[in-house]
């Protein structure tokens, strides 16, 4: 039996421009919604040209990033600053359910296709405007990207290198988590309001704000201590314990150890070789961050250091111990886990 997408039939607006709106409506379409992306003439969306390749650039095609993150969209050039193509956002507005937009605020309203003016076309408009910092506030029109929302956010300060050192992460979390996330989040519960009746709405996804509120660690060491340090190696999730760390292998690769709870733990511990060592877990008094917890942790890393990764693997993946391969995309991009393989 073929169920049809959960969202087919929702139309979306998407005005967006480089990661955040975009993955959020491509999750949209993902789900079955019809994605109308709206693009400014000339360069249209950045991400045509940001990171581009050689190829792409000598034949004339958009990035793969432009490509990644708006598959499965229908596209269309308008001029918002022409009052002809304002217009005929204001008529498109009146027959979809989302519009998703990522300017700075104030410069849709500037425009003259605020969520005022577009309401009044469609009162059961689910208007979904993501910023930086929030629409309203001292902050609102400061400008930014994703490493400067997660700093504000104390986010940036808990990735960091055992020196402390704050490093410049490969993952957009303020951009996806913050922003596109969220931003499904927010428009999905709005439009549940507007099945049951409701009017539509405004929505703020402020990207800072919401990986605040997602710093969870950050906010469970707040509320036992003033100190909320919770960088490499000070906390239960962070390189604290043995049992929840990174170790590098013989072949200089890695193994992500997971065995957060004992019974994963006494597992990995017996496959080792050494029973002795299942006792020594946070879950039976080890202190977290302490002497016998760093000291068992060096142990661990000489021990695994004596097999290559797949070795390990081979070992551990028939056994119920959490124990991972930490794969490069390359690795990861052809792996039976996402290959479909066993489905």
């Amino acid at each position: 039996m073929t169920t049809p997408p959960a969202l087919a039939g929702l139309r979306v607006l998407d005005l967006t421009r480089l990661l955040p709106g975009p993955v959020a409506t491509l999750r949209l379409a993902e789900l079955g919604a019809d994605v109308l992306k709206i693009e400014p003439p000339g360069v249209g969306d950045y991400a045509r040209s940001m990171l581009q390749s050689d190829a792409d650039r000598a034949s004339g095609t958009p990035s793969a990033f432009y490509r990644i993150v708006n598959r499965g969209k229908r596209s269309l050039t308008l001029d918002l600053k022409t009052e002809a193509d304002r217009a005929q956002l204001i008529e498109l507005a009146r027959d979809v359910d989302v519009l998703v937009e990522s300017f700075r605020p104030s410069v849709m309203t500037r425009l003259g296709v605020g969520y005022d003016v577009l309401r009044q076309a469609n009162p059961k408009l689910v208007y979904c405007a993501i910023t930086g910092f929030g629409s309203e506030g001292a902050f609102a029109d400061k400008a930014g990207h994703d490493l400067n929302y997660v700093a504000y956010a104390g986010v940036l300060n808990q990735l960091a290198a055992a020196d402390g050192t704050p490093i410049v992460p490969n993952f957009q979390l303020a951009d996806l988590l913050g922003g596109a996330l969220a931003a499904v989040t927010h428009m999905l519960a709005a439009l549940w309001h507007v099945a049951r009746g409701g009017e539509g709405r405004f929505l703020d996804v402020s990207m800072t704000h919401a990986v605040h509120d997602h710093n969870v660690m950050a906010h469970v060491a707040l509320a036992n201590s003033a100190d909320a340090t919770t960088r490499a190696g000070a906390g239960l999730l962070n390189g604290g314990v043995p049992c929840y760390n990174v170790y590098r292998t013989l072949d200089d690769k890695f193994v992500a150890v997971g065995a957060l709870e004992l019974k994963f733990w006494q597992t990995l511990c017996t496959a080792l070789g050494r029973p002795d060592w299942a006792a020594r877990h946070w879950s039976l008094g080890q202190a977290i961050g302490g002497a016998d917890a760093k000291e068992l942790t060096a142990h661990l890393a000489a021990c695994l250091r004596e097999r290559t990764r797949d070795e390990w693997m081979a070992l551990f993946e028939p056994l119920d111990c959490c124990v991972a391969p930490v794969l490069t995309p390359a690795e990861a991009a052809v792996h039976p886990l996402f290959r479909g393989e066993g489905n």
